[in-house]
């Protein structure tokens, strides 16, 4: 199963063996080689010409005795020679006189090809010779932890096939060879810990395959950060620490969801994610014009008007401002008569409803009531979108069903008419907005403005992702919701079922990102819609509601302002925390939220705990992310944690382990290594790419 590696599978390799090259034939080619190798070392003219003559010597000492040997070893034996000091004897097993190099220490073939070359820690000196590049069948080079020194060959690009390239931990110097990023079928990157200098190569960023690692760290590179790295997958684990790096980073594409790790020890660098923000651009001085309305005489420097016109067009201004001071009191005032009238007029329906109502319905001692107990009728009946004309009387009629109890109310079901359209209603808690809305003793009008206030702020909040609130009631002793009825069905129930259907078909992935990616828009909107800075406060997969085409809308928003100040003090302690959001949402709190109000960055962690409910098709318990987490840092399989029901799709194993990135980024203990919901909706956008959409 392709799953049970992080690995991507190697690209095939071709099953023709070629044939030995002749010895005369590769003094050219190595000829032609060194070359090349010398106008690239144009910093160490002497250098490259001794390599090139030594490389040539010994060819033509191997003429007589390597005439049998494959083009893969003679390059296998160029890298020889060009090590000078070989301690642990890596290479003494490489002989000339041997018929293939497959058998050699370090080298794995394939179908007669040298596939991989991997010599980790074993003290090498010297430097890479340009001959490698004869290695046409190369998919893996790993050469960490050595003392090899020189220039990071460009004439590795020719290795078409070439996958893995691994070089960290040596004693590398130049500039990173632009012509690295030709190698089409490279997917992980590593020249960290070397002695690399100059700019960071726009071209590496657009490796077509990229998408395990991509680690230039503990580098001498400098200069500001290309903003073609924003191109670079959300899957690729990039690394740029303890370099010269300076400038801002780039605000684009996946550098908004990298974590501050990604650029630590770079002092000149500035800007999100880092704490060091960076410096306001310096603007010159304006001097100050000579005002045109007045002159100066060369021999008087008192100011004299030019022209009694210039004093007349302030003066004009002043009638312009008086209509429009009048236009606007004048609107106050037509509202306040509207108002009121309405008032008056919903004031004579109340009483009509109080002897009757349809079975199953709301009744008159749910919405209407009979008296007040403050003796005097303050009822507001309000429809917030434009197109909702569903009148109180109608509402207070038709047949409701209760679809859910939460501790901020119940939710029913209203059906209008014979197969009419549904709305949702949801009432109010008095347990949670009694205190704030119709307690005795205060100021019943100041209580009335302030639910209103709310409710208007949560009806402007319009996007497809979030439920839209098309108009609320409010009476001293009952507080309405009235939403778009959606079916009420949500993750949880066909990840795990429900009472009525234990055994859910499973979803697909593309089900599965699509809806990941809707709620994070929707999130994302309600972050970034109000200059409030918006936080829904209670995100969980059951508030994530799914429509017949499967669609996410997220519910609840702004239910968190309507509760009272003091239901707002008990819920401070973790303990009631726990309790208000309900049973079995511990995991989804972030471990600063339990102290303190709701925050948006305590969204973005539950979201990303909802992530890791989707894509692991587990119970959102306290330890989930604990437990993904851990299997990330073991490198455990990603079948381990990953749902079972997702295993036969190998085609998403990428897109799989990408979103897995992006929730364990959400999580992050600390609440500033988390990205902004923005950056979290762009992410998991790339990640399907345009079909997402």
């Amino acid at each position: 199963c392709l799953f049970s590696s992080f690995q991507l599978k190697p690209h095939p390799l071709s099953s023709a063996s070629p044939p030995p090259l002749h010895p005369l034939a590769l003094c050219n080619a190595s000829l032609v080689m060194a070359a090349s190798t010398e106008a690239q070392r144009s910093e160490r003219p002497r250098q490259a010409v001794a390599e090139a003559v030594h490389v040539l010597l010994l060819l033509l000492f191997l003429s007589s005795s390597a005439a049998a040997l494959t083009t893969d070893g003679l390059a296998l034996l160029a890298l020889k020679s060009a090590v000078t000091d070989d301690r642990s004897g890596a290479l003494a097993a490489w002989l000339d006189s041997d018929a293939s190099p497959c058998a050699w220490t370090g080298v794995t073939c394939r179908r007669g090809r040298v596939a991989a070359l991997a010599l980790p820690d074993r003290s090498l000196s010297g430097y890479i010779p340009s001959e490698l590049s004869f290695l046409s069948a190369l998919q893996s080079l790993t050469l960490p932890g050595n003392r090899l020194s020189g220039p990071v060959p460009a004439a590795l690009s020719a290795v078409g096939g070439l996958a893995e390239l691994d070089l960290s931990r040596n004693n590398l110097s130049g500039p990173i060879p632009p012509e690295l990023g030709q190698l089409s079928s490279l997917s992980r990157l590593d020249l960290s810990a070397n002695l690399l200098y100059g700019p960071l190569p726009p071209a590496i960023a657009s490796l077509p395959r990229l998408s395990g690692v991509l680690n230039l760290s503990c580098n001498l590179l400098s200069g500001p950060i290309p903003p073609a790295y924003g191109g670079i997958p959300a899957a690729v684990s990039l690394d740029l620490r303890r370099n010269n790096l300076s400038g801002q980073i780039p605000q684009v594409g996946s550098l908004l969801s990298q974590g501050p790790t990604a650029f630590a020890g770079n002092p000149g660098l500035c800007g999100f994610p880092l704490r060091n923000p960076c410096p306001a651009p310096k603007q010159d001085p304006k001097i100050p014009q000579p005002n045109p309305i007045l002159k100066l005489n060369s021999s008087d420097a008192t100011p004299r008007p030019i022209a009694a016109g210039g004093r007349r067009k302030p003066v004009g201004t002043v009638p312009i401002l008086a209509g429009v001071v009048l236009v606007v009191v004048a609107s106050i005032l037509v509202l306040q008569w509207h108002f009121r009238r309405r008032r008056v007029a919903m004031g004579d329906k109340a009483p009509k409803n109080e002897k009757g109502s349809s079975p199953g319905g709301f009744g008159p001692a749910v919405l209407a009531g009979e008296e007040r107990r403050d003796g005097h009728a303050s009822e507001v009946y309000a429809a917030v979108d434009e197109g909702f004309v569903l009148e109180l009387e109608e509402l207070l009629r038709a047949s409701a069903y209760v679809v859910g109890k939460s501790r901020s109310g119940i939710v029913y079901k209203v059906v209008v008419g014979r197969g009419g359209s549904a709305v949702a209603v949801r009432r109010l808690s008095e347990a949670e907005d009694g205190e704030a809305f119709g307690g005795s003793g205060g100021d019943e009008w100041r209580r009335q403005r302030a639910f209103e206030s709310e409710a208007m702020a949560i009806g402007r909040a319009k996007h497809p992702n979030v439920v839209r609130l098309l108009a609320y009631y409010y009476a001293p002793d009952e507080r309405l919701l009235v939403y778009d009825y959606i079916s009420q069905r949500h993750p949880p129930r066909h990840l795990h079922g429900g009472p009525r259907n234990p055994t859910p078909p499973a979803l697909p992935w593309t089900a599965r990102l699509a809806i990941l990616q809707g709620a994070a828009r929707g999130l994302a909107y309600l972050h970034e819609c109000s200059p409030r800075k918006h936080a829904h406060g209670s995100i969980t997969s059951s508030k994530i509601l799914l429509d017949d085409d499967l669609k996410p809308h997220i519910s609840g928003f702004g239910l968190a302002c309507l509760l009272s100040s003091g239901a707002q003090q008990r819920l401070a302690n973790p303990a009631s925390k726990k309790q208000a959001a309900g049973p079995g949402t511990d995991g989804y709190l972030a471990p600063e939220v339990p102290g303190g109000e709701a925050t948006q960055r305590g969204d973005v962690y539950a979201f990303g705990v909802v992530a890791l409910e989707v894509v692991t098709g587990r119970v959102a318990e306290a330890d989930l992310e604990a437990c993904v987490r851990g299997a990330f840092r073991k490198e455990r399989p990603l079948s381990e944690v990953v749902d079972p029901a997702l295993l036969h799709e190998v085609h998403a194993k990428q897109e799989v382990l990408a979103v897995f990135h992006v929730a364990l980024a959400c999580t992050e203990a600390d609440p500033e290594l988390r990205p902004r919901m923005r950056a979290v909706a762009e992410s998991l956008d790339r990640v399907g790419g345009a079909a997402a959409r």
